[in-house]
């Protein structure tokens, strides 16, 4: 049997790992790049426990080391029909990868990982460009509620400053040593 637990979220993909290992009941055996020898995936497709029944095998990233990786990848299919149970965790997977371990595999995951919006600190000097004065109360607001340090925010609106004065004083933004869309602005 075969499962194949993947993405960017790290600790999803551990913890999906650990809850399949657990729900077997059979003593697990974790490989990974430092542990593995060439030849101990094949080995252990036939491997039998001291007490009977299945084993498991937790195959930490394999794609980490060359030999890890083409030796799973070879015994794919022995790995999918043998008695006992293979777990690989691996990090973001390429389509092929996915491809051949879905073919496999009795349970495939990805676990992506959320990526959280971060702060706009250039709408603040967007509206201060524009002399929005409400708008750039709240967006210094919002910015200090998210935990924005002030001297991020002043640094972006002195920059904001100087450019609005150099294009005030200049009559082209190539005399400006600016590029054509800040100084347009």
């Amino acid at each position: 049997m075969l499962a194949v637990f993947y993405g960017t979220d790290r600790r999803a993909v551990r913890d999906a790992g650990k809850a399949y290992t657990d729900n077997a009941g059979v003593p697990v055996t974790v490989m990974d790049e430092s542990s593995f020898v060439v030849g101990q995936i094949a080995s252990s497709i036939g491997a039998a426990s001291l007490f009977g029944g299945a084993e498991c095998f937790l195959l930490d990233t394999p794609s980490s080391d060359e030999d890890f990786e083409s030796e799973i990848s070879s015994s794919l299919a022995e790995m999918a029909a043998s008695s006992n149970i293979f777990v690989i965790l691996e990090g973001q997977l390429l389509a092929d990868a996915k491809k051949k371990y879905a073919k496999h595999a009795s349970a495939v995951e990805d676990f992506a990982a959320v990526k959280e919006e971060r702060f706009n600190v250039f709408q603040i000097a967007e509206a201060f460009a524009k002399k929005d004065k409400k708008q750039m109360w709240v967006l210094l607001q919002q910015a200090r509620a998210l935990g924005i340090r002030d001297e991020e925010t002043i640094g972006i609106l002195w920059w904001q400053l100087k450019s609005l004065r150099l294009a005030k004083v200049t009559r082209s933004a190539e005399e400006a040593g600016m590029k054509d869309y800040p100084y347009k602005k």
